[in-house]
Order: C-alpha cells, then sequence, then structure tokens
C-alpha cells in the first residue's frame, strides 16, 4: 500500500491529519499535502465526507450491550 493510499483510506475513516500522521510515522504537513490533493482530485472537500454510518461513542456502546444482555435474559 503506498502512502498516498494509507493515508486516504484514514481521511475517508475521518482521522485527523495530526492522528494519522502519528499512526503512520508521517510528518502532519505531508498529511495534510496528501488530504489537500486528494480534494483536489475528487473535487470535494474531505470535510464534507460523510460515513455512512457514524461510529457510536462508549456512553452509547455500553447502553447497547446493556440492552443487548437484558433482551437475552428475557428470551
Amino acid at each position: 500500500m503506498s502512502t498516498r493510499d494509507a493515508i486516504a483510506a484514514l481521511v475517508r475513516d475521518g482521522h485527523s491529519d495530526a492522528a494519522i500522521a502519528l499512526r503512520l510515522g508521517y510528518d502532519r504537513s505531508t498529511v495534510g499535502k496528501t488530504r489537500r490533493a486528494l480534494a483536489k482530485e475528487t473535487g470535494r472537500r474531505v470535510g464534507d465526507y460523510q460515513p455512512e454510518r457514524m461510529p457510536t461513542s462508549p456512553d452509547q456502546q455500553a447502553a447497547n450491550r446493556a440492552r443487548l444482555l437484558e433482551a437475552l435474559k428475557a428470551a
């Protein structure tokens, strides 16, 4: 996987430049330049990206888990 592909995948997942740089070991400016280049190619701003499903917060995950366990006990 190339640098550009790795950064693009993390950008699509909604990670910040700083988080991507830390995870991949690149400089933050490299990530920013790549993000801008990707935006030019697609004609869309990365900020306009909306994932199909927003990730749930830890509190929501705990509530979902509790509801599931309660339903399983009732069954």
